[in-house]
């Protein structure tokens, strides 16, 4: 599997991908990794004469073809596809409505997850027997399709209906950290009780979720699992499709946990670039470096500072390798860029950080000047507890 690359390419983009090589790019040996859904004779027993619906987009391939036309080709009965964030085919802005309709190359219905009903309908499952969930995630808490996974399983759990999960390895599977979500503070970018990078496979997190009796009046949905084979946590997996519009590469992949963050301040991470989630940047900032974002249709529509010269810097952390030595959150950035917000700016965080970090505490760390040792030393001991908690659940050593 080659790493995935955007659809458009840039001199910017070019340059970018000759910095931020990173150290461990040998130990990428993903051909031998085996998918969940590339064990076919695993579970199309489990299809057999049922009734079926997928929730899929872009990323739910077997090889090159999608999970979809495999499944028909073999003679099961599809449904209907339900569509997360960014749609079925993954061609939704983030955020952006997704509508139901028929798809045009498989002509299926095709049910929103991402609109009215972020949680499937008794109306909507009416007519199905097992709900197949196969979709690539990155590992953060607040990237959203493990929300609509959570809600599916409810849903299925309480009309009784059966939930396969095929799974794929987690690219921010090799670390864990960040502070562990609040429930005050629980939202569709945040429903469990798990740190930032949680360190699991969707297939784990439905096994916790399950386990921990996190579905609605404790329900328990009749879940199944197809693990991958060969791999590990600590082996790292180059995704061969991007997963979202706006993580076009393994850079952004690997700094969207942090730079994440600064979606709940006034500081742009480059959605409506070429470089989303590798620059930040403002107006009236500081930086050698200069981009005006953007609307992008199906990637970004109206992005902050729009339209708008924003000053800053193109992040490289990747080539220095914090991420994988240390295995921690690297939270400078977000530090530097508040003490050195100029007051024309307005001011630096937005309320839509407290969901994005899960707590109230973490916003008023940096303001009243804790550095980032001190920060992390308050993520325990919720952090350690989350860590014994995680361990019955490891599908991969």
């Amino acid at each position: 599997m080659g790493i995935f690359v955007a659809c458009e390419s840039s001199q910017d983009q070019r340059e970018l991908d000759k910095t931020k090589k990173s150290k461990n790019q040998d130990q990428f040996p993903a051909d031998d990794i085996v998918l969940g859904a590339e064990q076919l004779a695993e579970y199309l027993p489990m299809l057999s004469n049922k009734r079926v619906a997928l929730v899929v987009n872009q990323t739910s391939v077997i090889g090159e073809t999608h999970l979809v036309d495999t499944l028909t080709r073999l003679g099961v009965s599809i449904i209907k596809v339900f569509a997360p964030e960014h749609g079925f085919r993954g061609n939704h802005s983030a955020g952006a409505v997704v509508k139901n309709g028929i798809d045009q190359k498989s002509g299926l219905p095709v049910v929103s997850l991402y609109g009215k009903n972020k949680k499937p309908t008794a109306s909507m499952l009416e007519n199905i027997d097992i709900m197949v969930f196969d979709i690539q995630d990155v590992g953060v808490r607040f990237y959203t399709y493990i929300s609509t996974m959570h809600y599916v399983m409810e849903a299925c759990a309480e009309l009784n209906k059966k939930v396969l999960v095929l799974d794929r390895p987690n690219p921010n599977g090799f670390y864990v950290d960040g502070p562990v979500l609040d429930p005050a503070y629980k939202s569709f970018i945040g429903m469990h009780k798990i740190p930032l990078v949680h360190g699991l496979t969707v297939a784990e997190l439905a096994l916790m979720i399950n386990g921990e009796k996190w579905l609605k009046d404790g329900v328990i949905c009749d879940l199944s699992v197809i693990s991958c084979k060969n791999y590990a946590h600590d082996k790292l997996y180059q995704l061969p499709i991007r997963p979202s519009p706006n993580l076009p590469n393994m850079n952004s992949v690997y700094l969207y946990p942090y730079l994440g963050l600064f979606e709940g301040t006034n500081v742009s991470i480059g959605r409506g670039t070429d470089l989303p989630f590798q620059i930040v940047g403002r107006p009236q900032g500081e930086g050698d470096y200069s981009f005006t974002p953007r609307s992008i249709p199906g990637v970004s529509d109206h992005p902050k500072h729009e339209g708008k010269k924003c000053y800053g810097e193109v992040i490289t952390d990747v080539q220095d390798s914090s991420i994988f030595i240390n295995q921690t959150l690297n939270l400078s950035y977000l530090i530097k860029y508040y003490r050195s917000n100029p007051s024309e700016n307005g001011e630096y965080f937005k309320d839509f950080i407290y969901k994005l970090a899960g707590n109230k505490e973490f916003r008023s760390q940096i303001e009243s000047g804790l550095d980032e040792g001190e920060i992390r030393n308050s993520w325990e001991p919720k952090l350690g507890q989350y860590k014994e908690i995680r361990k019955k659940y490891l599908l991969y050593p």
